[in-house]
């Protein structure tokens, strides 16, 4: 009896400490997945530093596996529900794909919102967590960013006027892009980005709308001429969603220690961070365009307040969407705006 009183402690002294050492020891691959190529913005300058950093941070004990372009099966809509179900540990994906589903959310995707991507980004981040976390349930989101503004790409028609759009067959990135160009006259079809060269190339649509930042990644000035975009000091056009979403009981199975390293490289900063490297791909994208002879134009003052006010129909059915949802879409919109005007000036 003394043997078993004395062996009780220290059997349990042992248990924990094994239960401590196998904590420390613990090491994790994350399998990390998107819809573009490898050489593409989202792997090349945001996922691999990114990954970089948290295995720097974590001694090694964090790495990542990334699978770009659907390696890992289905769809870019399908993607967030990926990350939700376990598919992937983390996710960089389009919520919007999923028409109708984050429409809490997709106020930022209203026209004439944002000016940079830094700023917006650090906007949406914090709109998110004031207004619609619930439409992310079952993931812990590590960012929540904007692009650098979409511009619109064509064939061969050169547009500067609202006139110029008419029955012109432009892809539409989610349903507020496709509003937008429906409201500007076009005819827009909704697809995504991984798409949108071969159908140019092909004459399925006349041109896009995409930001300057996917252009060269997925080849589009090769198959357009003219090209269509707002002044530097004036909103963009129409933006798109992104967020970078971990499986929420992946994230709860990790050690403490490794908890604060995503925690570390989340948030407000890391979701700013992820506009400021959407902000700097503006001019390599543009450049890309010009380098080949192609044509830019900036729509004039007055002409872009013809555009503002031909969209304004956009937020007022988006408006209308959300209050058939139980939802008081004002003062969603409000708040988007005056985190807008306190971040993205």
């Amino acid at each position: 009896m003394p043997i078993r009183k004395t062996l009780t402690p220290l059997l349990a002294a042992t248990v924990l400490a094994l239960g401590s050492s196998a904590s420390w020891a613990q090491e994790v691959t994350l399998k990390v997945h998107h819809f573009l190529a490898p050489n593409a913005t989202s792997q090349k300058l945001l996922l691999g530093p990114w990954c970089e950093k948290i295995a720097k941070e974590s001694n090694n004990r964090l790495k990542c596996q990334i699978y770009p372009a659907m390696q890992l099966g289905g769809t870019p809509p399908q993607l967030f529900d990926q990350a939700k179900d376990g598919v992937a540990d983390i996710v960089w994906t389009v919520p919007t794909y999923q028409a109708g589903r984050f429409m809490k959310s997709e106020v930022f995707e209203l026209p004439f919102m944002t000016r940079t991507a830094e700023g917006g980004s650090r906007a949406f981040w914090e709109y998110v967590q004031k207004n619609s976390l619930d439409e992310f349930k079952g993931t812990k989101i590590l960012m929540a960013h904007v692009h650098d503004g979409a511009e619109l790409h064509f064939a061969s028609k050169q547009v500067k006027t609202l006139e110029d759009l008419k029955g012109l067959k432009i892809r539409a990135p989610t349903r507020i892009g496709t509003r937008m160009l429906t409201a500007l006259g076009a005819t827009p079809i909704q697809m995504p980005a991984p798409q949108v060269q071969e159908a140019i190339s092909k004459g399925v649509v006349d041109g896009a709308s995409l930001p300057w930042e996917v252009v060269p990644g997925i080849k589009v000035h090769e198959v357009t001429k003219f090209h269509t975009e707002t002044g530097p000091d004036q909103r963009k056009m129409s933006n798109t969603i992104f967020v970078v979403a971990m499986n929420e009981a992946k994230y709860n199975s990790l050690a403490p220690e490794l908890k604060k390293v995503i925690d570390a490289n989340s948030g407000a900063e890391a979701s700013a961070w992820a506009g400021k490297v959407w902000d700097s791909t503006i001019a390599p994208g543009r450049k890309a365009a010009t380098d080949r002879g192609n044509v830019v134009n900036v729509l004039t003052a007055a002409e872009y307040q013809r555009w503002e006010k031909a969209t304004e129909v956009v937020a007022q059915d988006w408006l209308k969407d959300v209050a058939a949802k139980g939802i008081d879409g004002k003062p969603l919109l409000e708040s988007a705006k005056a985190l807008l005007n306190q971040y993205d000036k």
